[in-house]
């Protein structure tokens, strides 16, 4: 590697001897701003689409050029466009600095629009086609016109991108949460749910987003744990003068809105639980189990940003930015629930879930421009999120167990409630400097991560069809084959990370740079849980009213002793060395504690060989160190334990990219990356929801080599359209998958499947415009996007370890894949003078995949394909006014996971990744904002 590094050095050194071509830098000012830097402006060579932006400074540079006379073609939005013509000479640098002013007919537009920086299309559009790596971003801009509210829905919109139904999940080239990495402003994000790897892209909301960026090939700068690519989110920030914005939205979910809707007992409007002080046994103790009425459904959002910029004698400026919002939503979902493996076990025809989700953002970014070459910022979030769900399950009396004590074929009804929330923080202190040819970016990071399932509470019922009647003499029971049928669980996450990046940039000449950078992570995890179980004393006792377990599970009817002649007793599994498991506090039932250090550090060359080439070799060497200690009760004496992983990986690359014409590109990237497993795969806890189990398996310690190979063509033929198409294909070996292990609990785990697992694919990306003004400003314009994938996975015969299982056959797909993905969407946007409406159609689609692989006999659970339409309508009255309107999930598709079977077919279950209800309908959601800039 090193010798060919060499020779690439050699070769762009002679090439600079024998160059015709120059160059253009210079800074772009704006007068209506006291000559503050312009940032993000478009600098184009008029009659091409080569060109840039200048950055945070308002600095730009055009490099390459030929010999000759050019005219630059300088753009900002609510700005005059200007034309000016620059004399290139070879071998030198032209400056030639600009000074931009606001259009007579859009002075006051000015203040609105001096913020958008990196958040516009055609920005983001330049940014991809400069970058040494394949990389593909969405920006506020976008974001705002095809209504997208948060991160995950953003990236879902990038090809190659689809979200899980009904979850946070993302996929990317059909590779899920397990191969992707999240970063914000290129530091990690932390996990806020034990089952999953990556931060739920749903907290992010737009008012908190700049852009949102997939890089899907590997670079050195990149963790080593990387597959499908890594995600980043770049926060908001401010640069122009005093500004404010507030917004306020209201809307319904259909099938929601003539609800009588109910919520967790406890759990407060704002998505707050303030019990987390207090011992679980006390709670229980004190407060009761029924959900509680809430008032009409009606979704509210509101919030507000406000930032200044502040200038000082000495040429340095303090900017600040701070936003802050709230949003809720209500949903109403009635479909299936149904546990089937070889047979049914559990089946409810009838069901209902009810959800009330909150999310709660805030975000403070400070930055000090010291002067054009040094600059430091702060970043803080914080984000609460919440999800209060109530599920009825065998409403009709008809619901089925296998393993009921009454009767298998009806009457088996349970309830379930429970609240989720996660608190976030995010901090981040990031800087930049320049001195001459070296260049410096750095960041440090600190995330805390609080996620809990508090107070979760469970009952199952017998003879539930009794409830029905109008007869007094017959009644429900309490189905009780084990203490915990009815029960109170809680479950505490904690989380905990420092990070630090920085690169060392080295650039002797325009042929040539260097990078030298290092980035690291320690992250510690905490994790808990606790189940109390209601023992019914007497088995026979008849459920009067199943809307009132309130007067049955309270102090008075506590079975304190043999004489006291209670209903139940509260029932623990670990007490307390001193005390009993009857009506006394216990110790954790289940815990694990989860230790990763990971240190590295990189090197690479952006080599320019002539005007055509770019050559990107990196070398990374990577130091992974992951351990976790384990408590559960599962395993019996083999669940305490620990486990450790250390390893140190030499993780090659090269990215080459060809400049066919100023306007195309033709991409290669491959490279050598891994894959480790997470805490919560490793860990053998089990979660049981009502008809699903989930848990980790010690035996996935270790790694998986990958192999990555993407070729790309791209061309960019204005300044905010494009066609590109793409190939990929990738080696994994040794993958893990989720299985459904073949026994009597069909529990899922996470198992290392085979030796290898193959992926190849093609992308194409289409966006046009159909319709321009006399400003080339798009009136009509189309987007899309699709991706076809193909996979295969050997499967081993036999697996002998902590979980033994058996596959009957030898291949499969992989996990999660789908094999065709579609987005696509229209815009149109006339002007009428002061109205300027913008209409939005956005469609996606993806097909079939599997869900989990089944064992044994099991076939696969698999989620059946989803298509998904969005109306989004925006006015803006008066420049600063805006009235939008908003139709989602137009098309109402009913969303399916079914269970493989070879003699009866697709048998619909439940999936351990989505809601609690299978074959159900979301419902449209209507939405209205009202938005007022200052």
């Amino acid at each position: 590697m090193k010798k060919i590094i060499l020779l690439f050095v050699l070769f762009s050194t002679l090439m600079s001897f024998a160059q015709n071509t120059g160059s253009v830098v210079g800074t772009l000012t704006d007068k209506e701003f006291n000559d503050e830097p312009l940032a993000f402006a478009n600098v184009l060579i008029k009659g091409t689409t080569k060109g840039t932006t200048s950055d945070f400074d308002g600095v730009y540079k055009i490099e390459n050029l030929e010999v000759g006379t050019h005219i630059l073609e300088f753009s900002f939005v609510g700005y005059e466009t200007q034309q000016i013509s620059v004399s290139i000479i070879a071998g030198e640098v032209t400056e030639l600095n600009v000074a931009m002013s606001a259009s007579a007919a859009s002075l006051d537009e000015v203040v609105i629009t001096t913020t958008t920086k990196r958040e516009s299309e055609t920005a983001l559009l330049l940014e991809q086609k400069k970058a040494v790596e394949i990389k593909q971003s969405i920006g506020a801009q976008e974001l705002s016109r095809k209504g997208v509210s948060d991160a995950a829905g953003a990236v879902a919109k990038i090809s190659g991108v689809s979200k899980q139904e009904g979850s946070s999940n993302v996929y990317v080239r059909g590779l899920g949460d397990r191969y992707l990495n999240s970063s914000m402003n290129g530091l990690s994000l932390p996990s806020n749910d034990v089952n999953k790897k990556n931060i739920d892209l749903n907290l992010f909301s737009s008012d908190v987003i700049q852009n949102v960026s997939i890089s899907k090939a590997y670079a050195a700068q990149f963790y080593g744990d990387f597959a499908a690519g890594n995600v980043d989110i770049t926060s908001k920030e401010h640069t122009g003068s005093f500004a404010v914005d507030v917004f306020s939205g209201t809307g319904f979910n259909t099938n929601a809105i003539n609800k009588n809707f109910v919520r967790s007992e406890g759990s407060g409007y704002f998505g707050y639980y303030g019990r987390y002080a207090h011992n679980p046994f006390a709670i229980i103790l004190s407060h009761g189990v029924d959900p509680v009425n809430v008032d009409t459904p009606v979704n509210v959002a509101y919030g507000a940003s406000i930032g200044n910029s502040f200038n000082f004698n000495n040429g340095s400026k303090l900017s600040v930015f701070v936003t802050g919002s709230f949003e809720n939503s209500y949903e109403y979902r009635t479909g299936k629930n149904v546990d089937f493996t070889t047979v049914e076990k559990k089946a409810f025809d009838a069901s209902e879930e009810y959800e009330y989700a909150t999310t709660t953002s805030a975000m403070a970014n400070v930055g000090y421009k010291i002067n054009s070459d040094n600059r430091i910022s702060f970043n803080s979030v914080f984000i609460n999120s919440s999800s209060d769900e109530v599920g009825y399950y065998g409403i009709d009396g008809n619901g089925r167990n296998r393993d009921a004590i009454l009767n298998t074929d009806q009457g088996f009804y349970q309830q379930n409630i429970q609240f989720d929330q996660t608190r976030m923080f995010v901090n981040q202190l990031l800087g930049s400097h320049k001195s001459g040819k070296l260049e410096l970016d750095w960041g440090f990071g600190y995330n805390k991560v609080f996620s809990d399932q508090p107070d979760r509470k469970r009952f199952s019922v017998e003879n539930y069809q009794y409830a029905l009647d109008n007869d007094s003499t017959t009644n429900p029971t309490f189905y009780s084959n084990v203490v915990f049928d009815n029960q109170r669980y809680f479950q505490k996450i904690e989380d905990d990370e420092y990070n630090g990046r920085f690169n060392l940039a080295f650039k002797p000449n325009d042929k040539l740079k260097f990078n030298l950078g290092y980035n690291g992570r320690h992250k510690t995890r905490q994790f808990n849980n606790i189940r109390y179980g209601y023992d019914i004393v007497d088995g026979d006792y008849q459920i009067t009213d199943v809307n009132n377990f309130d007067a049955i599970f309270n102090l008075d009817n506590l079975n304190l002793n043999d004489a006291s002649n209670g209903i139940y007793e509260i029932k623990v599994i670990n007490p307390y060395p001193t005390l009993s498991n009857t009506n006394r506090p216990g110790l954790f039932e289940n815990s694990y504690n989860g230790n990763l250090n990971v240190y590295a550090g990189y090197v690479d060359a952006e080599i320019n060989a002539g005007d055509k080439w770019l050559f990107v070799p990196g070398v990374r060497l990577e130091s992974f160190e992951q351990n976790i200690s384990y408590d559960v009760i599962n395993l019996g004496n083999n669940g305490v334990d620990s486990k450790s992983s250390k390893e140190t990986f030499i993780l090659p690359s090269l990215n080459i990219k060809y400049t066919l014409n100023d306007d195309q590109n033709l991409r290669l990237s491959a490279s050598k990356t891994v894959s480790t497993p997470e805490f919560k795969e490793i860990a053998p806890f089990v979660y049981e929801d009502v008809s699903t189990r989930i848990g980790g398996n010690p035996d996935v310690l270790g790694y998986s080599d990958i192999l990555n190979i993407d070729l790309k063509y791209e061309w960019f033929f204005s300044k905010n359209e494009i066609f590109s198409f793409g190939a990929f294909t990738k080696q994994i070996d040794n993958p893990i998958n989720l299985v459904v292990v073949g026994d009597a609990t069909g529990t899922q785990r996470y198992v290392r499947t085979g030796d290898q697992a193959t992926i190849y694919g093609f992308e194409i990306e289409l966006r046009k415009n159909l319709l321009v003004d006399e400003d080339d400003n798009a009136n009509l314009s189309f987007g899309v996007n699709a991706t076809y994938m193909k996979t295969k996975q050997d499967l081993y015969e036999t697996i002998d370890g902590t979980f033994d299982l058996a596959f009957n056959r030898n291949e499969d797909e992989l996990q999660g894949a789908s094999p065709f993905l579609l987005n696509a969407d229209i815009s149109y946007s006339p002007t009428f003078k002061n109205y300027q409406p913008v209409a939005n159609l956005v469609f996606s689609y993806f097909s079939d995949r599997i869900d989990a692989l089944g064992s044994g006999d099991l076939g696969n659970i698999v989620e059946k394909s989803v298509p998904t339409l969005d109306f989004i309508w925006k006015n803006t009255i008066k420049e600063n006014f805006e009235i939008n309107f908003s139709a989602k999930n137009i098309l109402n598709p009913t969303i399916q996971y079914v269970r493989e079977d070879q003699n009866l077919g697709d048998v619909l279950v439940v999936s351990a990744n989505g809601k609690g209800v299978t074959d159900y309908k979301r419902g449209m959601n209507i939405g209205l904002q009202l938005k007022y800039n200052f």
